[in-house]
């Protein structure tokens, strides 16, 4: 019988044990929800970023949700909460612990309107050793999970993140194996009376072990936001760890002490002890790592949490501990700082970069005091100048800097384009200073501070006074000489260094910052040649340095949409006395076994030469690039036997007539970046527009087709006929090749009536073998093409097509996405991919980035409006409001359709147009 009695007991404990827990879930899961975070900055120990994570409502009348403190970030963020029923609201950040993982955001609880607003409880005490558990979150980016565990330590370190990431200190952490991965952040640990005992913060990935952070410092924050009151924090800038007796005997634990707090507190294991200390602050030079920490004013404190709270309660005033170092008791007295007053809350966006004050997060993770200026971004203006994210900045100009208020004056007294020096040091070496010259940003990218306001959790921003005038700029002299051939000393007075910084990566561009030769070409009217992987696309600034001592600015006049040449413009006048010259080019084709004299320019300007002689003459084959970006074509380059290490020149004869230019050809090898150096022809040049010396034309026209060369033997197998072969070959008896159509372009007249594959044999009459005949040809608006196709030859007309001096000349930044109508390389490389905007870059942290609206797709229509181009996309978002969404139609490269919603944030991400305008980028609000 007492058996019977004993298995039915072992069977309805486990059915009511499941009873009870399924309850607690089905109230819990209603107060847990889902995060969507996008932290819209760079900021502190935080990248711009999109994330999702999990929080739960602890006071529903309020609407205050409870998350990590990564999740609610120490800058800018926007986020939102999607209950259980898939109801979406704005939340508003309203506090982030400085040290600790949590924070909490606030929601109007009025906008949930079909389910009810419940909250769960918070119980620091019920955390203990075996306590079953449930983790209620948003695990793995799933809606809901339910993961179970139980509590195995109460007392674990608080984890380790990183050197420049978030990390927590003086607190313990609960551990349990519940497995918790990305996403979950932020959800409640539960026992089983629904009560919430811990905050999941952590985990560790070779493990199922998760950390949950206790929520004693939680309950007061808390309290203290229900009341409207501040939440003060105190802080001796120490780190202390939780040590056990035998290592504190090791450390010279007086014996009376041990047996004083055992007696105090008989559960405890051990006692606080000094691991680290911030330069600067309170306890630095007082307190020495090793130091065991007693009593605090007189009373004993030998865990985290009653330390904490003696510190919170006495910010700006005096503390005194007594403590013992190597079994020798101490005293000493300190004062303690403003946690809140040590966390960074401030930002200066200037370049498209964010420089804020240093914390103390960061000041910890590099031992380093919190002061100065720190640089959470470089953004362009600070990333062309080689600035990397974590420096500290010292000065700017001559004005030291180490608050916001001494940088915002420093950077509204420089104009646009200024160039000054910058000295800097790298957070992981603060010792080692640096000197960089950065060119002052006002056009490009907004300048402004902002400030955070924890009332609305938003971060409203200053806005700057006019840049002043720039100064004019004075003319330099220089002088030019080179060692060597008569070719270097011909050539020295025409090779420049050119520097090109992009600040959007427009037309697929593929870096920021690029760096080559140029040729002078016509040194009265100030017109140098460079080839397309030095000056890649129209927009960006170009600086010219001469004789690698006068640095002047540049304007971008033209970009070959085929070839690997770019004419940029200078003013002469800038240059002084310096004896510049234009380089004479002799267009004469170049055959293998020609000598030739390389003669280039190296990264330390130097001019430098070798003889040579011309190896090969080859087509250029270039494979197709991902994103659709610049890529050479139709176009046979040349080979040398030798070449020297150089950032580009000019293939010469022995007098220095320029025969080709020395250029880097950009070759995209599976998303890597790549270069090499080959000859371009100077005959390519011919079909430049004016002010090229000698052109006329005030446009370049093309076909539309990209070309290959076929073997006459292959043609002849397609059908050639005997006839045609030996015109051709009559025509160019050396080179026995017919041209034959490889791809076309989508929008060209050619397009609709060429087919790949067709062989071209004639143009208007006259047989042609040679890309640069084609090239010639197509500078009219239209041809009379002989081409072989299917067996006959067929006369086509065709039109040509006038290109942009520049490609892109309009373009916007709308919701964190960089727009602007395809450039002609889509067309090109991907065929029939014509109208709509294209999507050329996204920023992380946007609206973009969150709703994924990715680089290379095409946006074809806003709320079922048509966008054929930029002007109409514009149009069609120009009343779209704050917080607002709108449905978007996209096609991808291979016109896959994709229908996505995005909610515009004009707070953070503003509507910005860029127009060129007479040859200058205008950027308008």
């Amino acid at each position: 019988m007492l058996a019977a009695l004993l298995c039915l007991f072992a069977a309805v404990l486990p059915a009511q044990a499941a009873s009870d827990w399924e309850n607690t879930l089905d109230t819990a899961t209603q107060a847990v929800v889902s995060l969507r975070v996008s932290g819209t900055r760079s900021f502190d120990t935080e990248s711009a970023s999109t994330s999702v994570g999990t929080g739960f409502i602890v006071d529903a009348e309020q609407g205050l949700i409870l998350t990590n403190r990564h999740l609610v970030q120490g800058g800018p963020v926007v986020a939102e909460a999607v209950f259980l029923n898939h109801e979406e609201v704005p939340l508003q950040a309203i506090y982030r612990d400085p040290v600790h993982d949590f924070g909490f955001f606030r929601f109007d609880p009025e906008a949930v309107r079909y389910m009810e607003v419940v909250e769960l409880p918070l119980n620091p005490a019920g955390a203990k050793v075996g306590t079953e558990i449930r983790v209620v979150g948003n695990d793995a980016g799933e809606k809901l999970s339910i993961l179970s565990g139980t509590l195995a330590r109460l007392d674990r370190q608080a984890p380790w993140y990183g050197n420049n990431d978030y990390n927590d200190w003086n607190t313990f952490y609960l551990q349990a194996a519940s497995g918790t991965s990305g996403g979950s952040s932020g959800s409640p640990v539960l026992n089983v009376d629904g009560e919430v005992i811990g905050l999941n913060a952590g985990s560790k990935r070779s493990a199922a072990a998760s950390y949950y952070l206790p929520l004693d410092r939680v309950v007061r924050a808390l309290e203290a936001l229900r009341a409207s009151e501040p939440v003060p924090r105190g802080s001796l800038q120490t780190r202390f760890g939780y040590t056990p007796y035998d290592e504190l005997r090791r450390l010279g634990l007086v014996e009376a002490t041990e047996a004083e707090v055992r007696e105090a507190s008989p559960d405890a294991v051990g006692m606080l002890v000094v691991r680290e200390t911030v330069p600067g602050g309170p306890g630095d030079g007082v307190l020495q790592a090793g130091d065991v920490l007693v009593r605090l004013d007189g009373e004993l404190v030998t865990a985290f949490v009653p330390l904490e709270a003696a510190l919170d309660e006495r910010v700006g005033q005096e503390v005194t501990l007594s403590l013992e170092r190597g079994g020798v008791p101490r005293s000493v007295t300190l004062e303690v700082d403003d946690l809140h007053a040590l966390t960074a809350s401030a930002y200066v966006e200037v370049g498209g970069g964010v420089i804020h004050e240093l914390s103390y997060q960061q000041a910890r993770n590099h031992v380093v005091p919190v002061e100065g200026l720190y640089v959470a971004a470089p953004g362009y203006m600070l990333y062309a100048a080689n600035v990397p994210d974590g420096a500290l900045l010292r000065s700017i100009g001559d004005v030291e800097v180490s608050t916001l208020d001494e940088l915002w004056e420093a950077l509204i007294a420089f104009p646009d384009r200024q160039r000054v020096p910058l000295r800097y040091a790298s957070a992981d070496h603060p010792g080692r200073e640096q000197v960089a010259v950065i060119t002052i940003d006002r056009r490009w990218f907004p300048l402004r501070r902002c400030v955070r306001d924890d009332e609305t959790g938003l971060w409203p921003c200053e806005d700057p006074p006019p840049p002043p005038e720039s100064p004019r700029l004075e003319p330099a002299t220089t002088t030019l000489s080179a060692s060597g051939s008569k070719a270097a000393s011909a050539l020295a007075h025409s090779l420049i260094m050119v520097e090109f910084d992009i600040p959007y990566r427009a037309e697929g561009v593929w870096g920021a910052t690029f760096r080559g030769a140029g040729l002078v070409v016509d040194a009265e009217r100030g017109l140098v040649l460079a080839d397309r992987d030095t000056v890649p696309i129209g927009m960006g600034d170009l600086t010219l340095t001469v004789g690698g001592s006068v640095r002047i600015p540049g304007q971008v006049v033209f970009v070959h949409p085929e070839h690997n040449v770019a004419m940029i413009s200078y003013d002469p006048a800038l240059l002084g006395d310096t004896p510049v010259t234009s380089a004479r080019l002799l267009p004469e084709p170049l055959e293998p076994g020609d000598d030739v004299w390389l003669v280039a320019l190296t990264g330390q300007h130097r001019v430098v030469s070798r003889q040579t002689r011309v190896s090969r003459i080859d087509p250029i084959l270039l494979p197709l690039p991902s994103p659709p970006q610049h890529r050479d074509v139709n176009l046979e380059v040349v080979r040398v036997e030798d070449s020297v290490s150089s950032v580009g020149g000019v293939l010469a004869d022995k007098k220095g007539n320029v025969l080709a230019i020395w250029a880097s050809f950009h070759r995209d090898e599976g998303g890597t970046a790549k270069s090499r150096f080959r000859g371009l022809p100077v005959e390519v040049f011919e079909q430049l527009p004016a002010p090229y010396p000698g052109s006329t034309a005030t446009e370049t026209r093309i076909l539309g087709a990209e070309l290959r060369l076929v073997a006459m033997a292959d043609a002849r197998e397609l059908g050639l006929s005997q006839e045609w072969a030996e015109v051709l070959e009559a025509h160019d008896p050396e080179r026995k090749q017919v041209l034959s159509i490889s791809r076309l372009y989508g929008g060209t007249h050619a397009a609709q009536v060429l087919q790949g594959g067709d062989l071209l044999l004639a143009i208007d009459g006259v047989p042609a073998t040679r890309f640069l005949e084609l090239e010639r040809a197509s500078q009219a608006p239209r041809l009379t093409l002989s081409v072989f196709r299917e067996g006959e030859v067929q006369s086509i007309e065709v039109e040509t097509r006038p290109v942009a001096r520049q490609g892109v000349e309009r373009a916007a930044i709308w919701g964190g996405a960089f727009l602007h109508d395809p450039h002609p390389e889509v067309a090109a490389q991907r065929g029939d991919v014509t109208g709509g905007v294209y999507v050329a870059w996204y920023w992380y942290g946007s609206p973009a980035s969150r709703y994924g609206l990715r680089a290379t797709r095409r946006i074809v229509e806003v709320d079922g409006r048509p966008t054929p181009d930029l002007g109409a996309f514009l149009d069609a978002v120009a009343e779209v409001g704050n917080g607002e969404a709108v449905r978007i139609m996209t096609e991808d490269l291979d016109g896959v359709v994709r229908v996505l919603t995005l909610k515009a944030d004009l707070d953070y991400w503003p509507t910005r147009e860029l127009r060129l305008v007479d040859g200058v980028w205008v950027v308008v609000e």
